[in-house]
């Protein structure tokens, strides 16, 4: 099967909004920086090399807005670790029956490598998955669709052979672009706003699989 999944990870893996916005509570508190109340909603999907300068206008010194970014992630690791995570529903359930039919998975994220390795581990779920695109790898974050043409390479597949799964409208916008085909998760986003996407759930665990492979048949 000449196919190949590629997945976001916040939002489609696990969950892990409410660890990430306190992380930026966090941040702001002690570091005595304005954040707005809407700021969440605006960045996610971004990398935060676009979310320090572009929508909190907190620095636009290289060296601070790695700092900041590093920190920020510092703090949402340190919160998972406290709190624990979960695996979203369905995920490991589609990513067996993806192994079972020899469709290589990848993963393609805005999010650092550590985090998405570090919870890998915690969930169990890294035997499934042949590689990881992450924040480090790229230069344009989404919508641009490089971290998904560079995941699709990684896994030798052509991009009008993948699937990708995706919750944020930029990383949906970011498929499209690729010439992939998408498949929406409304945890971020309600499921009536994903009609861009080419099929959309409200959870892994509703998904029809053959409905899903025939996007890409």
């Amino acid at each position: 099967m000449n196919i190949g999944a590629i997945f976001d990870w916040d939002g489609v893996v696990i969950d892990s909004s409410a660890a990430h916005e306190r992380s930026w509570e966090l941040l702001a508190a002690e570091r005595n920086l304005f954040l707005p109340e809407d700021h969440f909603k605006k960045g996610f999907g971004r990398k935060n090399q676009f979310i320090i300068p572009n929508l909190l206008d907190w620095t636009h010194d290289h060296e601070e807005i790695e700092e900041l970014s590093f920190r920020k992630e510092e703090l949402y690791r340190e919160i998972i670790k406290k709190e624990g995570i979960d695996a979203l529903p369905g995920i490991k359930e589609l990513l067996k029956f993806l192994h079972e039919q020899g469709v290589p998975c990848v993963v393609g994220t805005s999010t650092p490598r550590i985090n998405v390795e570090t919870i890998m581990d915690v969930l169990g779920v890294r035997e499934y998955f042949q590689d990881i695109v992450s924040a480090e790898d790229v230069t344009h974050g989404k919508p641009d669709p490089e971290v998904f043409l560079l995941a699709a390479s990684k896994i030798g597949r052509e991009p009008a052979s993948c699937l990708v799964f995706e919750d944020a409208h930029y990383g949906i916008e970011a498929g499209l672009r690729g010439s992939m085909k998408v498949v929406a998760v409304a945890t971020t986003h309600p499921i009536e706003d994903l009609h861009e996407a080419h099929m959309a759930v409200h959870r892994l665990s509703n998904l029809n699989y053959e409905a899903m492979l025939d996007l890409v048949r």
